[in-house]
């Protein structure tokens, strides 16, 4: 079979190598699957460069999140074993964390439901408790962790903020749903979003980014609002101020969906059943932007790297045949 294989840590285009190797063996309660999807996550990334909280041995084959398919011919989601990730014609996942691929999704959306979706969710409903009503606002909103968001937020009877940079990802974020789209490159975030809530702030606000959004974050803030610090794709790591956030009154929650799979993995095919639902209501469907075979997955990686991506970019190692509503 092909795979990609990182020998190196470095940018992913220079480090991505894609080989002719065997498939590989599943152990103990694993299962082999055969590629029907690879969504490209920014942990991809991360691990390509060594920078990842999850360092697998090299080589690796990196691809965190796929749509497969299982020797009796089940349309399956998982997130591969690493060493032997997404990226190539098969990978191998723990039999017990499988969920059945939604029916209303094709294979791209269906891969590109499960990490993004299910961090959505839990840092929206489990750790933010976002009612009906409240104000939302979502940074990188356009992108693959914040399109999710802002999807989930609309279902929830959120009013969304969505912030982005540029007018094409502006564009994007409006299709989403956003109520109200901020473009950080031509505007000014802080005055904006108070323009926006008349001065209140937004209840809760969904961070994947980190550096000068997390600052923005608490200039713009509401009383008793929540900050959800999901990731740092910015590469800046901010320290928080607690002083500010005892003056102001507002929560700093960390969210690492990860640790579900371990600590509560019946929450995690909760949330899964409840993505279905909203799949199945046409209330979420993933945006895939890009359907890149095989061979482009490397360039693709470095796409998202580089932050010029929208949605998400999906790599198809055969020609799509899963269902689509």
């Amino acid at each position: 079979m092909q795979a990609w294989h990182v020998h190196e840590n470095g940018e992913p285009s220079e480090v991505m190598r894609l080989q002719d190797v065997e498939p590989p063996t599943p152990g103990d309660g694993q299962v082999l699957l055969k590629v029907r999807a690879a969504n490209i996550n920014f942990p991809d990334v991360l691990m390509a460069r060594g920078l990842y909280q999850v360092r697998p041995p090299l080589p690796f084959t990196p691809g965190v999140e796929i749509c497969g398919e299982t020797e009796d011919g089940r349309r399956v989601i998982a997130t591969p074993a690493l060493p032997y990730g997404g990226f190539a014609e098969y990978a191998v996942a723990d039999a017990a964390a499988l969920l059945p691929a939604p029916g209303a999704l094709d294979d791209a959306e269906a891969a590109a439901l499960h990490i993004g979706y299910q961090t959505g969710w839990f840092g929206l409903h489990r750790r933010a408790c976002l009612e009906a009503g409240e104000t939302l606002l979502v940074h990188a909103a356009a992108g693959g962790v914040g399109s999710a968001a802002v999807q989930l937020g609309k279902a929830a009877g959120a009013r969304v903020i969505g912030v982005v940079g540029g007018a094409d990802k502006a564009a994007v974020a409006r299709e989403l749903g956003c109520d109200v789209v901020v473009d950080r490159r031509s505007e000014d975030v802080v005055s904006a979003v108070k323009d926006a809530t008349g001065g209140r702030g937004a209840d809760v606000i969904y961070d994947p980014v980190g550096g000068e959004a997390y600052t923005q974050s608490t200039k713009v803030v509401a009383f008793e609002g929540r900050i959800v610090v999901v990731g740092f794709a910015s590469g800046s790591i901010p320290s928080p101020g607690l002083n500010h956030a005892l003056v102001k009154n507002y929560s700093i929650l960390g969210l690492h969906w990860g640790l579900y799979n371990t600590r509560n993995p019946k929450l995690v095919q909760h949330c899964h059943e409840q993505l279905t639902e909203l799949a199945a209501r046409g209330v979420v469907r993933p945006l895939v932007s890009e359907r890149v075979p095989l061979d482009g997955a490397a360039a693709a990686v470095q796409r998202v790297a580089d932050g010029v991506t929208t949605g998400r970019v999906v790599v198809v190692p055969a020609p799509e045949n899963g269902a689509a509503a």
